[in-house]
């Protein structure tokens, strides 16, 4: 057996919404070993979406260990791997048993609108009782709201952790049961796979990062603490929650597999990680990530920029325990990728994802088709979770091409709205859009965005920013390879691969008749399924 080669690797763990993968990646953001597995989806109503802990965490568990063989059978022993780093779907939510260690119920991912009414509950709780600000003194009605984007820089929506933690407790009696003998931890999924791999019901840890929690509606924004006011308004005993950790630093080490023994030294969201691995660590730096959803991330550096136009304040990244926090603009978008997963798995109108791009290319426009992609309401900067995905325009003359190009323009539409509360809330205006994600892979999906939105698109050559925003934060906890996230500076040798731009070629006025167009389907759609206060 040939001898194998010890080198200095950080490894990322990205478990994301339909798939999870494991990137080993060298001091230069090169890929030298990687293993991806899909795990199953589960709609078992309308508007519900659910996954299976325990299998998102076995697919975890077999991407580190396909990946470590992949690395020896490139002649690299798996001693190599120095640290890992973990970045993961957000708000999906995870309850579980303190004494066994196993799942209460399936988790409720971020997409799920099955929440409508408890939203309708506590938005009727705010505007009547109100939530207590200080002792004895509670803020009602608009005040309230504005009092709840204060603390936390959320609104209530079905989007957020803590809405489907209440709901669990409210409609599962194990999982209330749980929370009544504190037997219940709550986590979201990076939570749930870190406590797993440090040895779980013997001996793991629970803990939670800071841009993950800023996703619960339980998190003080500006105090990165949870937040009492928030648990009494949602009623929640403060022992379910994880123990708040930064984005950087030694949390634990693998209990077991192949990696057994390997520090865990980073934590982030997916879309905070995609932010971080391209490298937006500066006020005025944006980035959007096209996967299951898109999301479009502008940093604001130390301050955190209270939107009056629809998007969220969020933890962008802490670099350390007791550092100070990077905040972020960002304006989420429900459904991007997983439409076109849609149009593969439900209509049948391609057999796989990339055919989307053939199919669209071979029709000039939509024949006057528009989709509005609101399969679990819209989310920035409209806020309706009683909104419903709607195609209007069809006619005799289209056909599926004209339908899988108005599923590629509702994305690049959706993202200019964004950019547009955007610019208002910035006072700057955008004049380039860096991009990450699967959907940025096709041509045609690159050329439709610049088109509509009038922007021109860089797309780097190394996409697999979200990975490589984790492992950076892994690295940077150990100092391998003397990086440091509280200078970027250090990181100036990472990915510095090329890129390509796409500019926009439509005429100004086809584009504006498009956009108009594009606002009337949208307010179809909306209100079609309000929550009901109950």
């Amino acid at each position: 057996m040939p001898i194998l080669k010890q080198g200095e690797f950080v490894g990322s763990l990205d478990c994301g919404t339909t798939s999870v993968r494991f990137i080993v990646f060298d001091q230069y953001a090169n890929i030298v070993s990687q293993h991806q597995s899909e795990f199953p989806q589960y709609y078992p109503n309308p508007g519900w979406h659910e996954h299976d802990p325990e299998e998102i965490q076995e697919i975890s568990e077999e991407c580190i260990t396909q990946a470590c063989a992949k690395l020896e059978e490139a002649g690299w022993a798996k001693e190599s791997v120095k640290v890992i780093g973990i970045t993961n779907q957000r708000e999906t939510t995870v309850a579980w048993s303190r004494a066994t260690g196993e799942p209460l119920c399936k988790a409720i991912v971020w997409t799920d609108s099955r929440t409508k009414n408890t939203v309708a509950h506590f938005e009727h709780l705010l505007a009547t009782t109100g939530i207590e600000v200080e002792p004895g003194q509670f803020k009602t009605g608009e005040e309230g709201v504005e009092a709840l984007r204060d603390i936390t820089g959320l609104k209530l929506s079905t989007y957020f952790s803590g809405i489907k933690l209440r709901w669990m407790i409210d409609n599962y009696s194990e999982v209330q049961k749980a929370h009544d003998e504190d037997d219940l931890l709550f986590g979201t999924i990076e939570s749930w796979v870190v406590y797993n791999l440090t040895g779980g019901v013997q001996g793991g840890i629970h803990v939670g990062e800071v841009t993950n929690a800023s996703r619960t509606l339980l998190l003080n924004l500006r105090k990165l603490t949870w937040d009492e006011r928030l648990l009494t308004f949602f009623d929640f005993r403060q022992s379910i929650l994880p123990k708040l950790v930064s984005s950087s630093e030694v949390y634990g080490h693998l209990s077991h597999g192949p990696l057994k023994g390997v520090p865990i030294g980073g934590l982030i969201g997916d879309q905070q990680g995609a932010l971080v691995g391209n490298k937006c660590l500066c006020q005025g730096e944006a980035k959007c990530t096209y996967g299951t959803g898109a999301f479009l991330l502008f940093c604001t550096g130390k301050d955190i920029v209270n939107s009056g136009h629809g998007l969220l304040s969020t933890v962008a990244y802490q670099p350390g325990p007791g550092a100070a926090p990077v905040y972020a603009l960002e304006g989420s978008i429900g459904v991007a990728g997983s439409a076109i997963k849609w149009l593969r798995d439900s209509m049948g109108f391609i057999k796989s994802a990339s055919e989307i791009n053939t199919l669209a290319a071979s029709v000039p426009d939509t024949g006057g088709v528009y989709f509005v992609t609101a399969f679990s309401g819209l989310l920035a900067p409209y806020w309706d979770p009683g909104a419903a995905g709607l195609l209007i325009g069809l006619s005799s003359y289209t056909t599926p091409a004209h339908i899988a190009r108005a599923t590629m323009e509702a994305t690049a539409f959706q993202t200019r709205a964004v950019l547009e509360s955007m610019k208002l809330d910035s006072r700057t205006k955008l004049e380039h859009l860096k991009v990450d994600g699967g959907m940025t892979n096709g041509d045609v999906c690159m050329e439709i965005l610049a088109d509509m939105g009038g922007f021109d698109v860089v797309r780097p050559d190394m996409r697999e920013s979200t990975a490589l925003g984790s492992a950076l934060l892994a690295g940077s906890a150990i100092r391998l390879f003397g990086w440091d996230m509280s200078k970027p500076a250090t990181l100036a040798e990472v990915n510095t691969k090329g890129s390509r731009t796409f500019n926009p070629h439509m005429p100004e006025e086809d584009r504006e008749k498009g956009w108009t167009a594009w606002l009337r389907a949208v307010e179809r759609s909306k209100g079609w399924d309000e929550g009901v206060y109950e």
